[in-house]
């Protein structure tokens, strides 16, 4: 993923690092139907860098390395322009993203580079808060 895009921007490089990794995780989490996206800006004018990630709990390592090479497939032929420069992101496939088409893989994945995703209970879930704004503090059970 070396080179420049399509409208001319440089394509993203590959995170490679563990401590790479982890600072992104910091950044916005954008949850969509096949995988979550994490994104931190914080680097100027450099290429944009993205990194693919599967958990073992999606499966085996054959599982995970369809899923990562279908991530990456989408990232390189429709992703990649959306991507902002100075900008990390980490891509956290999931199962269904290899029951998926590719086209709804990408189109999705493009839909969630390019804006941040709309702010709805189910991606940013509330906490419980008493009406002046403080939180409510449940006790807990006495313990034996």
């Amino acid at each position: 993923m070396s080179g420049k895009g399509r409208t001319g921007a440089p394509a993203p490089v590959r995170l490679k690092k563990r401590a790479e990794f982890l600072a992104v995780r910091q950044g916005e989490k954008r949850r969509g139907p096949f995988f979550l996206l994490e994104v931190l800006t914080h680097r100027g004018d450099q290429p944009p860098r993205v990194g693919f990630t599967v958990t073992k709990k999606v499966g085996n390592a054959v599982v995970r390395n369809r899923v990562k090479r279908r991530l990456r497939e989408a990232v390189r032929v429709h992703a990649a322009h959306d991507m902002a420069l100075g900008t990390d992101y980490v891509i956290v496939g999931r199962q269904d993203c290899l029951a998926a088409p590719f086209e709804d893989l990408a189109g999705e994945l493009s839909r969630r580079i390019a804006k941040p995703a709309s702010r709805s209970t189910r991606d940013y879930p509330q906490a419980d808060k008493h009406p002046g704004g403080a939180r409510v503090r449940t006790p807990h059970a006495n313990k034996p």
